[in-house]
């Protein structure tokens, strides 16, 4: 038996409203959807992911050296080619020895995860598995996609044994090509939009993988919550009949109706929303396009751990956008590149600081006990050059200065991240040292430069309390650097 030991979800703090589309295009054609999550500017699939990551490693009362296997899946991850594990595993600090699979490719690719990473904890090769899915679909504007695509993530801690047994999962696939479709090179999804056609695709492989489970052919299936894809608000509950649930079932664990269409992630997000909720027996069925579908069955003798961070504030005026501001953090209108190419940082001279920039990494002196961020160089207190001890710093701390760095003030290489964002707070931080990492004399703090996030400029002033968070930080040579930023503690 394999169990969900312990669960993590995220979305973005932007909201926009179905009646912006609507003001827009004269009509929203996402239907039952009434508001969805958008992607900050410097947030994608990767982030997002991060996110939900630490969330599930928290509530389970586990740091990343405890993952033995690594699972990440997107159908829309920021790079097409590179193994994304990589990165992701080292801003969790995962060993570089621990298992690691991408997957992606369909919507379905976050339970292909969930999949996966069941079947190497029930064969014994791994003893933690960290499944995680984070998505945010984009479609051609004023598309039906692009109304109803949303962002959010989902982390799953696996083990052996646990309060959520995965006591039942089948399979389905038969060909429907053009239900929902990227071709290589292209930017957008996009569908035939044959509605008939793609009802038909979307169900009979839905009912296909539920009538495969073991606990439908013996009359046990009975749910209280049943999380399916959810392209839209409403093609879900078209697929009750399908799933052999009621529409009630479907409402428990539904998300799409705030968040949007999460692809990827859309049944981990649901399923980590009813687990959080406490709902003892789920089902949970994706739908991919081309098409194939999974079910898998959770039953709960007791509470899942979990922190499940979903719910946006669309009465707050700087979280909700407008349809232009919609445009402007997705990139589809933003102003042009500036002139000069801004700071060159090579990606070798990159990777060499991603300790510090992934994991807030500093240095004690050994000859006086100084700390140092970067830890590199002489030591400031005594001059000494002896290698620094690795010290790891504490994710929350509090601002020493602030400012905010409005149009035209960024640095070149963040220009383009500020066309879309607007203006941003830049602080001088002071970050304690970790509990992990104290010695009997060897506490102190350090003050280091960052940038705001989540919040507007104004959000942020000295003395204020603030947490860490890795983001997107620029782009250059075609390679996006990521790194910690700053926003106002929770």
């Amino acid at each position: 038996m394999v169990a969900i030991t312990a669960v993590g979800a995220y979305a973005p703090r932007f909201r926009i409203m179905a009646e912006e589309f609507a003001d827009a295009w004269g009509h929203f054609q996402a239907s039952g959807i009434s508001e969805k999550a958008v992607p900050a500017a410097d947030e994608d699939a990767l982030t997002m992911g991060y996110e939900a990551a630490t969330r599930a490693l928290e509530s389970a009362d586990l740091t990343g050296e405890a993952i033995d296997w690594l699972g990440f899946a997107s159908s829309r991850p920021p790079l097409a080619e590179e193994d994304l594990t990589a990165r992701l595993g080292a801003m969790l600090a995962v060993s570089e020895a621990a298992t690691r699979h991408v997957f992606t490719g369909s919507t379905r690719a976050g339970t292909r995860a969930l999949w996966a990473g069941i079947d190497a904890v029930a064969a014994d090769e791994t003893t933690t598995g960290l499944v995680v899915a984070a998505d945010a679909p984009v479609g051609e504007p004023d598309s039906e996609l692009d109304h109803a695509a949303g962002a959010g993530s989902a982390a799953f801690v696996l083990e052996s044994s646990g309060p959520a047994n995965i006591v039942d999962r089948a399979e389905y696939s038969r060909p429907y090509p053009g239900t929902r479709f990227r071709n290589t090179g292209e930017e957008e999804t996009q569908g035939l939009g044959v509605t008939q056609y793609d009802r038909q695709a979307f169900t009979e492989t839905i009912a296909g993988a539920v009538a495969a489970l073991e606990s439908n052919s013996n009359d046990d299936l009975e749910p209280a919550a049943a999380a399916i894809q959810a392209p839209n608000g409403k093609l879900p509950y078209r697929a009750a009949g399908a799933a052999g649930v009621g529409t009630d079932e479907i409402q428990a664990a539904a998300t799409v109706h705030d968040l949007g269409d999460l692809g990827a992630a859309s049944v981990p997000v649901s399923l980590a929303s009813a687990l959080a909720e406490g709902h003892e027996s789920i089902l949970g069925v994706s739908f991919g396009s081309g098409a194939g579908a999974d079910a898998l069955v959770l039953e709960c003798s007791g509470s899942v751990p979990a922190q499940v961070d979903l719910d946006g504030d669309s009465e707050d005026d700087e979280q909700t956008l407008s349809y232009a501001e919609y445009l402007r953090q997705r990139s589809v209108v933003t102003a042009g590149p500036p002139s000069g190419g801004g700071a060159y940082v090579s990606v070798p001279s990159w990777r060499r600081s991603i300790p510090q920039r992934y994991r807030l990494e500093a240095g004690r002196c050994p000859e006086c006990g100084a700390l140092a961020f970067p830890p590199e160089g002489a030591c400031d207190e005594c001059g000494s050059l002896a290698e620094y001890e690795a010290v790891e710093l504490a994710d929350t701390g509090r601002i020493e200065a602030v400012t905010t760095i409005s149009q035209g003030g960024a640095p070149p290489e963040f220009a383009p991240q500020q066309s879309q964002a607007g203006d941003y707070a830049a602080a001088i931080v002071e970050l304690p040292v970790a509990e992990s990492s104290r010695t009997e004399t060897g506490e102190g703090t350090v003050s280091l430069p960052a940038m705001g996030t989540d919040a507007a400029p104004d959000a942020f002033a000295v003395d204020d309390e603030i947490e860490t968070t890795i983001r997107r930080i620029y782009t250059q040579e075609g390679v996006t650097r990521y790194g910690f930023k700053v926003r106002p503690a929770t």
